[in-house]
């Protein structure tokens, strides 16, 4: 019989909590609820967002030469330097290239030689009154000729040589090897993304913002660049729920608004000397807000209508009011820091809200005697009041 007692007690209690945390109230028979004064206090609170992880530069590697694949000089997970060799790709063809093209310049070096000589030889022969000017000038003619035919040659070879560059992918960009889903003897073209470099000595982490933040953000700083500028050091929460070591700053702001989500994207960089953090992670930004002095209500006494927030504050006729505040953008979840509409000796209902209207007149109670009463109005219930309480 004590045990039934205990636990009817318990339920009560535990259904007139739930009644008042949810905005209704228990029903004491009276017109009390509990009232509390406005105060000020410093405020540690932060807000969280999701974050994608990327390296400070993800370069994609697409080799520009189509051919099989002969080698792969890197592992998955290796760092590279900027110009380290990758994969080679076959090159005999653009090999037999090169050594045509040198043929072809080799002979036409030949030619500007002999083209050379039979032109110095015409000058002194016209020198001399032996030839005319029309040999001279055709001698001339066939000498500048052949260092044309030269330096075609010559941008022959060049342009197979570069040809055959190709065929040794190199990296553009010091960073770490990502995924590699090819093997020798692969095709592969300028299409094929052979694999990733990222450089994550430094982080970027995008997470997005709602556009009402956004704005309100943008006002209290003067614009967006003064809302980047103001932003303060910012933590990353890791998947594993552990908090990154090092914080990170806050350097862009979109100023377009994704239509799809209503966002606006931000960029923040973090310092990654311990290479923990890998390109394509994910997390949680967690903003910081520390004020001093500020006034802090649980959200929780807080009803929204069409974006905007209201309290109930009790004047001193006792008479309740339906005012509106505004609050700071960034919230823990729990409580709202009161910007605008609340002062230093106010006083709001934090119960039962949802059972006032504007201008009722009440009776106000400590948060404490609202308390007691529904231990005591739980202690003299029924089970069958309990029963047909939770049926409602």
């Amino acid at each position: 019989m004590k045990t039934n007692k205990i636990l009817m007690v318990v339920a009560a209690t535990a259904l007139l909590a739930s009644c008042g945390k949810s905005g209704g109230r228990p029903q004491f028979g009276d017109n009390e609820y509990p009232v509390v004064t406005v105060g000020t206090q410093n405020a540690d609170m932060q807000t969280t967002y999701p974050a994608i992880v990327n390296g400070i530069q993800d370069v994609e590697i697409h080799p520009k030469a189509s051919g099989f694949l002969t080698k792969i000089c890197v592992k998955e997970g290796q760092s590279v330097g900027a110009g380290q060799l990758l994969f080679v790709i076959d090159n005999e063809t653009y090999q037999a290239q090169v050594r045509q093209a040198q043929a072809t310049v080799n002979t036409a070096a030949s030619q500007v030689n002999t083209a050379r000589l039979t032109y110095e030889n015409s000058k002194k022969l016209h020198e001399n009154k032996v030839i005319g000017d029309y040999e001279l000038q055709t001698s001339e003619n066939s000498y500048n000729s052949a260092q044309a035919q030269l330096a075609q040659a010559q941008a022959a070879l060049a342009s197979a040589k570069e040809l055959l560059s190709y065929c040794y992918v190199k990296s553009p960009a010091k960073g770490v090897v990502g995924t590699i889903p090819f093997k020798v003897g692969a095709l592969v073209s300028s299409a094929t993304t052979l694999t990733k470099v990222s450089d994550i000595s430094q982080m970027e982490i995008y997470f997005s913002v709602n556009e009402k933040d956004m704005l309100a953000l943008a006002k209290q700083a003067g614009g967006l660049n003064g809302a980047v500028a103001a932003f303060p050091p910012v933590k990353l929460q890791l998947a594993d729920g552990t908090i990154y070591a090092h914080e990170g700053k806050v350097v862009t702001m979109s100023g377009v608004i994704d239509q799809a989500t209503g966002t606006a994207q931000l960029k923040a960089h973090f310092p990654n000397p311990e290479r923990l953090l890998k390109s394509g992670g994910a997390g949680q930004i967690i903003v910081p807000k520390v004020s001093t002095s500020a006034i802090v209500i649980p959200q929780s006494v807080v009803s929204e209508v069409q974006n905007k927030k209201f309290v109930y504050t009790v004047g001193k006729d006792n008479k309740v009011k339906y005012t509106e505040i505004k609050v700071d953008p960034q919230a823990d979840g729990d409580n709202y820091i009161v910007i605008d509409g609340l002062k230093v000796g106010d006083r709001y209902v934090t119960n039962g809200i949802t059972k006032l209207s504007d201008q009722m007149e009440i009776v106000p109670i400590t948060p404490e005697r609202y308390q007691q009463k529904i231990d005591e109005q739980a202690k003299a219930m029924s089970a069958s009041d309990i029963v047909n309480a939770m049926k409602k």
